[in-house]
């Protein structure tokens, strides 16, 4: 059964950073593609970063290009999301996902999704 398990998330002043972790099981990754995306208080589920897992490609929002980092660790099955200068724009729950559809910055592609971890930027 395949689990994506977030962490990492937390209060954070403005111009500071978190990182993000989302650990990973039962999934074969070769075919696959990890994303972020993140939900704010009323508002819809929006595309943050993704990330190919064979060859490591990524794609940002233009939101937070510049700012944060998808990355990944073969070894520990993990994918992290590296946030920094946050901005209080930037507080929402944030949920790593799993897919091997399209397109790469729509829900639709993502059929494996975690729980969720908040991150509350202050101002």
């Amino acid at each position: 059964q395949v689990q994506l398990v977030e962490s990492g998330g937390g209060l954070v002043q403005a111009g500071g950073s978190l990182r993000l972790s989302c650990a990973v099981s039962a999934l074969t990754f070769s075919t696959y593609r990890m994303a972020w995306f993140r939900q704010a208080p009323g508002k819809g589920r929006e595309f943050v970063a993704v990330l190919k897992w064979s060859g490591g490609s990524t794609r940002y929002a233009d939101s937070v290009k510049g700012r944060f980092t998808i990355s990944r660790d073969n070894a520990e099955n993990t994918v992290y999301l590296q946030m920094n200068s946050l901005k209080p724009e930037d507080t929402a729950v944030y949920y790593c996902s799993a897919g091997s559809r399209f397109p790469v910055n729509s829900q639709r592609a993502y059929e494996y999704w975690g729980q969720g971890t908040q991150v509350t930027v202050s101002s």
